[in-house]
């Protein structure tokens, strides 16, 4: 990539990068099905609230139809209020995708298609972003090898194709990064910044902070950042330079007072108790994982073993290998004066972003790093600062047989990624509606003890997943129905629930009973629906995150 005295092969690379990462974005979007996180987007998005999906009843899979249909009539407002109410989230994001919903209503393309067609848009938007951010503060070639990095990331691809709230804050992140490095060189150089430089560092702080609440982490390690490097080199400050970060400060904390209340709010909501409380040493190798999964991603979950081994050392050798690579720019980018101001300034934002994790991990309980898309938060500093070190560190030609297998192995990740061999979505909605439609010519009717949304949520992505893999099949016309239970008081009123449901008018039933908190053990030998016998399936017993078992109800001389 070093064409920086070839302005036309430099923007052609640039454009190659820019289309290949939209390529690899946009290449099976709709493959995978959505997820418990996903239907949350897509009810709120869609101008639906909680309550209308039908609980304590039984509804065909036709109902889902209406359920995740449009309603373009819902205001902003209406959906900001929605998810005040309903969520755990900042409005920004799901009323930016209720309108790119709207104006995607004419296109014959599936839901979970349409749902992440935005964010791969603006992972897209991230790659030419992250160029703009590299080529400003450190050099062309640094420029081109960011946006090289950010394309074929596979973790990157893998959030440029979830239906979820990080690239957008990935975008505002590498803005807020931008004007952070512009204020620090100005500092360095003992010249105040120009104010349209703090407005423009302070709104995009703000806006950040309402599409992600983790956003304010990443404003807390610029603000931890800056103030670290200004006290470093206090005798050096121009006038006012105290003054002007105060007043940004100042201007993102009054700006977010009308959602301040909702936010705090949201603390302690059940919604948030999923995160395990953390061992010692799981937070350490799952962020180490993490890591890796920016560079490479090798199938591991549902693999044979001998695979899984083969992909964990390959992961680790590729890993050290990129590692060292790094180090070696990195040290020179530390070194040359025209760098070394962006240089610590990447660095510092990185170490705040990960010292906070700890505080959340550690004090607050809260195991973050089980879920590695939560390193969004400084994975464009990460971006950033390794193609600057892959520009830094590219001399000679006695590398390129290394380099030619670097990029293979990238690739190959990526397709791994959009071919769902990695970054699996959890709790497995398409292995699950595969278990449930083992006997296609059978009607299925599937029960779901609810204690919270979250449940009812993951309860919806099976049937959407089932809903799905039935339409692929033209000739069946099984029917298919669905029915959510509370079990707050354990799950003896589930099945009594059961038993007060209409008489079946078919002779055969395949009954799936998704039951949360349930012990294989506790599964009743019998259920009754109406006066209609069911009786388990010992052979049917399932478990991927959580438990269901089949009842097979009606002709138990079949059993």
């Amino acid at each position: 990539m070093n064409n920086s005295k070839n302005p036309s092969q430099h923007y052609l690379a640039l454009t190659g990068l820019i289309a290949l990462g939209a390529i690899i974005r946009f290449w099976h979007l709709d493959l995978k099905p959505l997820w418990l996180d996903e239907v949350l987007t897509a009810l709120l998005s869609l101008g639906n609230r909680y309550e209308d999906v039908p609980l304590e009843v039984v509804f065909p899979a036709s109902t889902l139809q209406h359920l995740f249909t449009l309603k373009s009539s819902v205001s902003c407002p209406e959906i900001a209020h929605a998810v005040a109410t309903q969520s755990t989230h900042p409005p920004l994001f799901f009323c930016l995708m209720h309108q790119w919903l709207n104006w995607l209503e004419p296109l014959a393309q599936p839901l979970s298609w349409k749902l992440r067609s935005l964010p791969a848009i603006l992972g897209v938007i991230a790659i030419t972003l992250i160029y703009i951010l590299n080529r400003l503060v450190f050099s062309r070639s640094a420029g081109l090898m960011g946006a090289a990095v950010m394309a074929v990331s596979p973790f990157a691809v893998y959030l440029s194709q979830e239906a979820r709230h990080y690239t957008l804050p990935m975008v505002f992140i590498i803005l807020a990064l931008l004007g952070l490095i512009q204020i620090q060189k100005s500092l360095s150089s003992q010249q105040l910044p120009h104010p349209i430089i703090w407005l423009l560092w302070g709104v995009a702080n703000t806006i950040g902070c309402y599409i992600h609440y983790f956003f304010f982490l990443a404003f807390i390690a610029q603000l931890l950042t800056l103030t670290g490097l200004m006290f470093w080199r206090r005798r050096m400050l121009p006038r006012g330079s105290w003054i002007a970060v105060i007043l940004v400060v100042i201007g993102v904390a009054v700006s977010y007072l009308p959602w301040l209340p909702v936010m705090l709010g949201s603390f302690g909501r059940s919604e948030t108790g999923w995160l395990p409380k953390p061992t010692i040493l799981a937070p350490v190798y799952q962020t180490f994982a993490g890591w890796l999964s920016m560079v490479i991603a090798l199938p591991v979950e549902n693999q044979p073993f001998w695979v899984q081994v083969l992909s964990v050392l390959l992961t680790v050798g590729f890993g050290t290998w990129v590692a060292m690579q790094a180090w070696v720019g990195f040290k020179q980018l530390r070194k040359q004066s025209s760098t070394h101001v962006a240089t610590l300034t990447l660095l510092g934002f990185i170490l705040g972003v990960l010292l906070q994790f700890v505080a959340i991990i550690y004090l607050l309980g809260k195991d973050i790093t089980v879920a590695p898309r939560y390193n969004f938060v400084y994975y464009p500093a990460i971006c950033a600062l390794l193609g600057a070190s892959f520009a830094w560190s590219d001399k000679g030609n006695h590398r390129n047989s290394l380099k030619t297998f670097s990029l293979f192995i990238v690739g190959l990740s990526c397709v791994f990624v959009v071919s769902n061999l990695v970054f699996l979505k959890p709790f497995h909605p398409q292995k699950v509606a595969q278990d449930i439609l083992f006997e296609p010519s059978i009607p299925v009717m599937m029960v779901m003890g609810y204690n919270n949304f979250q449940d009812v949520a993951l309860g919806l992505s099976f049937a959407l997943a089932i809903n799905q893999q039935n339409l692929r099949i033209p000739e069946n016309t099984t029917e298919t129905s669905f029915a959510f239970f509370h079990r707050k008081l354990g799950y003896e009123p589930v099945w009594q629930n059961l038993s007060k449901l209409p008489a079946l008018t078919i002779p055969r039933l395949n009954l799936w009973v998704v039951a949360p908190g349930l012990r294989r053990k506790d599964y009743p030998p019998q259920l009754t629906i109406a006066q209609t016998g069911c009786i388990l399936n010992s052979k049917r017993y399932e478990r991927i995150g959580i438990p269901y078992q089949l009842y097979q109800c009606g002709l138990a001389s079949r059993l």
